[in-house]
């Protein structure tokens, strides 16, 4: 199935980059990566929210179809990993969406998470919230995204992220917020409830639900099981500025030395990455040129050996690659070994002018744009991939909505979800990404009301 022109077009036409300011604070991503291996645990992070977290409102507010609460509390993600959010994002804010009227003893409620530019309420209020509360008389409750709307920080520019680290600083945040919305909206008597989003909202709300202690109805649309190809391989990965976090990565020994020994290789995601990168370019990375865009980011035109032969040899043994995947957490070792290439970038000898050593240099800057993919390949699986999370109670319970065409949210290549969570659906609509949110968003809504509708068949209220 071949990508979506319009989304290839569409970011085309959006200018802005990200994560300008590179990887983040070492120490940062350190401290997040331990937190991760908390929230993973669903018997662990379920602990980390008391039922009777405080949510305050602060406003209500009576329209002709519904009735608004603005709400806000403090993100608990301040109590256990404190410092590494802005101060402007540290309290959460929300609004409900409530119907006039209840059309029946049921009072169900759908979180939906932000997607990526979703700033605001206004987006899902309009498409979603109120089009919810018409059709099936279905609450919505709108979560404001870290980094977004109101909890924007004055420094960033529009939805810019600064930092790799601010991903998962927002999805550390949204999960422990998605858990104390989930224990006000039971306390208060409304139930039962679900989560949804679109594109990130969805991959946010999937990390969301493997942490909640019951069976709850999820419908993530255009999402996958992984935000790693996004940055790596969709058209989004055009948009990142590669030549920053490059240049950190090369010039840092942290991230080599002590960074990559913390990640928890999910499956065989990230190690197939590596073989394909390695074992395989540039016949791999040729495929990226299908986005017209990989030969200008990585310069991937080179042959094989520009990566060392010592970083090479762990991905063409056939027996080291299965005792490696077989190892579990352990098998990161790999990683280590491929990305040690990136030192020679360091005895570079400046002012050489000899076209030997141009070619050299050549040979050795693409060494490093590789393992900087890889590197990025492998911090956004250790944090966003579903493997590396608990599997829901109930799998029964999850719709996902996927388009046929997607060039944001690539499938080729990761795990599937139907493979992570057993017994989920996978719904497929045509076209792309950006069709998909402009004119689908009627199927997402009959997807949450079937998810809900099987959750009451299954457990009576």
């Amino acid at each position: 199935m071949g990508l979506s022109k319009l989304d290839v077009l569409y970011r085309r036409l959006l200018l802005t980059k990200l994560f300008i300011r590179g990887w983040g604070k070492p120490e940062d991503l350190k401290r997040l990566f331990a937190f991760r291996k908390i929230i993973g645990n669903r018997e662990k992070c379920q602990h980390l929210v008391p039922k009777d977290y405080p949510v305050y409102i602060d406003k209500v507010e009576e329209q002709s179809d519904c009735k608004i609460l603005d709400g806000h509390f403090t993100s608990p993600l301040v109590h256990y990993v404190p410092d590494v959010m802005p101060s402007e994002t540290v309290t959460a804010w929300f609004q409900l969406i409530l119907p006039k009227e209840w059309k029946n003893k049921h009072r169900p409620v759908c979180i939906h998470l932000a997607g990526t530019g979703d700033h605001y309420y206004w987006r899902r209020r309009t498409l979603m919230a109120r089009p919810m509360i018409k059709e099936a008389g279905m609450a919505s409750l709108l979560l404001e995204n870290p980094y977004y709307g109101c909890r924007k920080p004055k420094d960033q520019l529009r939805s810019s992220l600064k930092n790799v680290s601010d991903l998962f600083v927002m999805g550390g945040a949204l999960v422990l917020e998605s858990a104390v919305l989930l224990h006000w909206l039971e306390r208060e008597g409304y139930g039962p409830l679900g989560m949804t989003g679109i594109s990130m909202g969805g991959h946010m709300a999937s990390l969301a639900v493997t942490n909640w202690p019951k069976p709850i109805p999820l419908v993530p649309c255009l999402s996958w099981s992984t935000a790693s190809g996004v940055f790596t391989k969709g058209v989004l990965s055009k948009a990142v500025n590669w030549r920053e976090l490059e240049k950190q990565y090369c010039t840092h020994t942290v991230y080599e030395e002590e960074i990559i020994h913390m990640l928890e290789y999910c499956g065989t995601d990230s190690f197939k990455m590596g073989q394909e990168f390695v074992k395989n370019s540039p016949r791999s990375v040729d495929n990226l040129t299908e986005l017209k865009m990989a030969s200008s980011i990585f310069r991937l035109n080179s042959n094989r050996d520009s990566l060392s032969t010592k970083a090479a040899q762990p991905f063409h043994s056939s027996n080291n690659a299965e005792e490696l995947m077989l190892q579990g957490g352990a098998n990161m070792a790999y990683v280590g070994q491929a990305l040690t290439g990136a030192n020679n970038c360091r005895s570079t000898t400046a002012g050489s002018t000899g076209k030997g050593q141009m070619g050299k240099d050549e040979k050795k800057r693409e060494a490093l744009q590789r393992e900087s993919l890889l590197f990025m390949k492998g911090v956004m699986d250790e944090c966003t991939h579903v493997a590396n999370f608990s599997v829901p109670l109930d799998p029964s319970l999850i719709i996902v909505v996927q388009a046929k065409k997607d060039a944001y949210v690539p499938r080729v290549g990761v795990r599937s979800l139907q493979e992570i969570w057993p017994g989920c659906e996978i719904r497929y609509l045509d076209g792309g990404h950006i069709s998909a949110y402009l004119f689908k968003q009627g199927l997402f809504r009959q997807a949450i009301y079937d998810a809900f509708n099987r959750f009451l068949q299954k457990y009576p209220m």
